[in-house]
């Protein structure tokens, strides 16, 4: 058998794995309309070896046969290749495809000719993207042996080359993908996903989070996020300390570094905020060096994006709680409301997530407004702030003159919030606020106020508190009235559907409340 051995320094190469993974040999490719070419070659080949993988041998008699090969095969190697075939310039024609055609830039091409005035040898490397030029005649056993390895050798530094391009685009990708998600959960799911993508197979796994600064070293780290037969896991609180997996993250947690094992294999992503992430992965073979260092550079670029979830997330809860101040300084002035801004906010997510699900939503209602519409709603009576106690505390019915004043907080709401949406670039909760605070009082039949909108030309946000504001005070008590039943609320919608409301909105509040019965929308004693 003919092998590399110790005393062949100039062909010793490092032992680390090869980042090939579609089988375990190198794969030639004879090009030769004549039999006997095959024959010889094989023997001259046979039960060679390279890094511990034989070859495998192909053969095709012509040109064409062998673009068809090609055109399925996408792991050969090396290519044998004839020039005079079915035609006198088969081979020439052969090369030129496979290289602009398949686009394979990678597969090494060794043109070898029985007729070499009929292909010289400077025009062919000029014109033609082939790797050497051999006779048949000068092709001895241990010159196709220095040939074939120094071809493979190359074949794989390429691929080496190509897989290590591949990887880094996907981690690219991946890293632009997951900087778009919003929750934790999302990101520890996009983060498996991502790793199974990046080394192109599925994985079991299972991403865990542990507060690196308060942790104790007796508690296991929280399960986030599975995948594969892991997900059976998700729904505990921890991970569990007889799992076989346990150990290691819990070592990789503590030496601060990823680990990579027989059994499993463990990255660890450090986040600055003080959380550290170990994602812990079986993977269906030993990862090589080139995988290892690639999985390296993805952790270093997924702790960026936990950071900045966590940094979205904590404005995004600094804006809430804006929000709610301002809305409790409304409603502070009318004890009598009880919870209804937070009712409203519950709602309008609710009706936005129905009509989504229905496919009523307009282009305009993009992810910023679904992410924002509950909790603008909460503001959208704001504007009673510069309303007189007299008039807002009212128990009895409003003359005409302080009719007028109290329809006033409808625009001293959105002009406050529009003035200060403006110092905010993009959707936002004070922007669409705004819209709300401005048009929930606005008809959709025009009758409305403080502009008589009509239809479609009250804002989307507004129609949707419109209704909602509605319901929940008619189902509550207030100065002037006692709650209604449910079922009567319900007819009063449907009886202003199409004159005071839009019809998609009572549908879908209909729709929610039918279908899911919450309790939360009824106060208690109701």
């Amino acid at each position: 058998m003919t092998t590399i051995n110790d005393d062949e320094d100039w062909l010793k190469e490092d032992d680390a794995p090869v980042s090939l993974r579609s089988n375990n040999f190198w794969r030639l490719l004879i090009v030769d309309d004549e039999p006997d070419i095959h024959a010889v070659t094989r023997l001259a080949l046979n039960k060679m070896s390279y890094k511990g993988r034989e070859i495998e041998i192909l053969s095709a008699y012509s040109g064409n046969e062998a673009f068809e090969i090609l055109s399925k095969e996408s792991d050969i190697g090396m290519i044998l290749l004839d020039v005079v075939m079915e035609t006198e310039d088969a081979g020439l024609i052969l090369a030129k495809r496979i290289r602009e055609e398949l686009h394979n830039d990678i597969v090494r091409i060794i043109l070898r000719t029985g007729q070499p005035g009929q292909a010289p040898e400077q025009s062919v490397i000029v014109n033609y993207d082939i790797n050497d030029y051999k006779l048949k005649t000068e092709l001895t056993s241990q010159k196709m042996f220095t040939t074939v390895i120094s071809s493979l050798r190359a074949y794989e530094g390429l691929k080496t080359i190509e897989a290590n391009r591949r990887g880094l685009d996907k981690i690219l990708e991946a890293a632009s993908n997951l900087y778009q998600l919003d929750s934790l959960k999302e990101l520890a799911s996009g983060v498996l996903t991502q790793i199974g993508a990046i080394l192109d197979f599925g994985t079991d796994g299972v991403l865990c989070v542990m507060e690196s600064s308060s942790a104790k070293k007796d508690l296991n780290p929280l399960v986030i996020a599975t995948t594969g037969k892991s997900t059976e896991m998700l729904g505990e609180t921890s991970l569990p300390s007889n799992h076989p997996w346990t150990p290691m993250i819990r070592k990789a947690f503590e030496e601060k570094k990823s680990l990579f094992t027989n059994e499993v294999d463990v990255l660890l992503i450090q986040a600055s905020h003080g959380h550290q992430f170990a994602v812990a992965f079986t993977p269906l073979w030993p990862l090589s060096e080139l995988e290892c260092s690639l999985l390296s550079v993805f952790c270093d670029r997924i702790a960026a994006a936990f950071d900045n979830l966590h940094v979205f997330n904590l404005l995004k809860s600094t804006q809430e709680a804006t929000v709610i101040a301002l809305a409790d300084l409304a409603e502070s002035r009318d004890a009598t409301t009880g919870g209804h801004v937070r009712r409203v906010c519950r709602l309008t997510d609710a009706i936005a997530a129905e009509l989504k699900a229905a496919d009523k939503l307009p282009p305009e209602a993009d992810s910023d407004f679904m992410a924002f519409v509950g909790i603008a709603s909460i503001l959208h009576d704001v504007g009673k702030v510069g309303i007189p106690d007299a008039i807002l505390l009212k128990p009895g019915k409003h003359t005409p003159e302080e009719r007028i004043v109290m329809e006033g907080h409808a625009l001293i709401g959105e002009t406050v919030l529009a003035r200060a949406a403006k110092m905010v670039e993009g959707a936002n909760s004070l922007s669409i606020g705004a819209q709300i605070a401005g048009g929930h009082h606005e008809h959709y039949d025009g009758n409305g106020y403080p502009r008589r909108l009509k239809g479609k030309e009250i804002p989307l946000a507004a129609r949707i508190v419109a209704v909602v504001d509605v319901f929940d005070a008619l189902l509550h008590a207030r100065p002037y009235k006692q709650p209604w039943p449910l079922p009567d609320v319900i007819a009063y919608l449907k009886e202003r559907s199409g004159t005071q409301f839009d019809p998609d909105i009572v549908w879908a509040i209909i729709n929610f409340v039918e279908t899911n019965n919450p309790d939360w929308i009824i106060a208690e004693g109701h």
